[in-house]
């Protein structure tokens, strides 16, 4: 052990007249404990919201959408998802439909979206059938298919409607709705909205109150009969394999499909959501680093009342041949030991507290009688945690760098002291 290191462990030792810096030295070690561990907890949750929120919209989404630019329809859709599938990365793609309509049961009216889907591939490339809680995608399926034995009630084309829209209308599985498309055909009495009657095969919940309040799902065929759209769908989704890398994904396709097609990713289709969570956590960041820039200013008042009390021993080694950097050393390893020992007990809090995060809010929740994250109103029925390792290993570098940064300037002081002063008293 080198004997610079050996010196600041020692001084780093409480004595009976030392006290009060001892205590400032625990104090330093706990502000940047506290720093570390709020740190890694809080991105840890904001990361967790990030990913929570991620999931619920791809679970009703797509990972890339393919458009016409000119808004007439996509007629070739088996020979343009050929294309599709032979990309590298795209797992699944599957054609829909798109428009707004009216729902109307007894005195409801609703503005919805209305999705033409895929029955046999929807329930395969996304979570639609995981995320029904009443019903079966099979009862999407027109008259013509429909199973055997079935009562009337579905001869209708059967449609699958979120769960705050069932609620807001007043609607069950087998209930009969009509929905009205803003599109109109020409009668001898003039222009005429189309209407359809489909009957509630289904109730989903995504865990997003947009899409739960305002959107449904019918068939494709019935969708295409409905908006007179004969073969041509709105567009074609695409599932990839590793959905951080669909931006990659949609360049490659749209490079193969060109123009009239317009391809976009689930990270365009959600930018500004997205990048304000990521703002938020970057300033979540800036914001609790504070709390170890608190921590260093500690550090510095400490060392600077340790080069006071031992200005004798400074002296002392400085007359027996210590250089300037030997004693720079001594001062710096003393605030780099508080880093590291901060660091250290702020890692092991957070990497405890984070598993364990929703046991204790669960916990504070009982004691105070509130509840912190209302499932009405959330949409959550628990707190979502995700550790991030890469931002993690940055905050200890942050940490210990400050704190090493933090003691430069009092060891710097101390290697100027003349030990002539030091030790004219003495």
């Amino acid at each position: 052990m080198a004997y610079e290191l050996f010196v600041s462990l020692r001084h780093l030792r409480a004595k009976r007249t030392q006290k009060f810096i001892s205590l400032n030295t625990w104090i330093s070690i706990g502000g940047v404990a506290l720093g570390v561990m709020a740190l890694i907890v809080v991105i840890a949750v904001m990361s967790g919201f990030g990913k929570d929120l991620r999931d619920k919209i791809l679970g009703t989404t797509s990972h890339a959408v393919i458009t016409n630019i000119n808004r007439s329809g996509i007629s070739d859709v088996d020979k343009i998802i050929q294309q599709v599938n032979s990309v590298p990365g795209v797992a699944a793609a599957s054609p829909f439909i798109m428009n707004h309509v009216m729902l109307t049961h007894g005195d409801s009216v609703s503005g919805i979206v209305i999705r033409g889907v895929d029955v046999v591939n929807k329930g395969r490339v996304s979570d639609l059938e995981k995320n029904l809680i009443k019903g079966s995608l099979n009862f999407l399926e027109t008259e013509k298919n429909k199973p055997e034995g079935k009562s009337a009630k579905f001869s209708q084309a059967g449609a699958i409607l979120g769960k705050e829209l069932a609620r807001r209308s007043g609607l069950r599985v087998g209930d009969v709705v009509s929905m009205v498309s803003p599109s109109s055909r020409i009668t001898p009495m003039g222009l005429i909205p189309k209407m359809k009657v489909f009957h509630v095969a289904g109730i989903f919940e995504s865990g997003m109150f947009e899409y739960d309040a305002n959107l449904a799902f019918i068939s494709i065929p019935a969708a295409q009969n409905f908006f007179s759209m004969k073969n041509k769908v709105t567009g074609i989704e695409v599932w990839v394999d590793d959905i951080e890398a669909a931006d990659t994904i949609a360049v490659a396709i749209q490079e193969k499909l060109k123009f009239p097609f317009f391809v976009r990713d689930w990270m365009r289709m959600n930018k500004n959501l997205f990048s304000a969570l990521q703002l938020e956590k970057v300033m979540m960041f800036v914001i609790l680093i504070l709390i170890i820039l608190v921590a260093a200013f500690n550090i510095v008042s400490t060392l600077f009342m340790v080069v006071m009390e031992k200005t004798k021993e400074i002296a002392i080694l400085k007359s027996m041949g210590a250089t300037r950097q030997s004693i720079i050393k001594i001062f710096s390893y003393q605030g780099l030991i508080i880093g590291l020992v901060g660091t250290f007990l702020g890692c092991a809090g957070g990497f405890t507290i984070v598993p364990n995060l929703n046991e204790i809010v669960g916990f504070i929740e009982n004691i105070f009688g509130f509840t912190a994250f209302p499932s009405d109103v959330y949409y959550l029925d628990k707190l979502p945690s995700e550790i991030q390792y890469m931002d993690s290993f940055l905050i200890v570098v942050f940490s210990i760098v400050i704190c090493f940064v933090a003691s430069l300037y009092p060891a710097w002081r101390a290697s100027r002291l003349n030990p002539v002063e030091g030790l004219r008293y003495e």
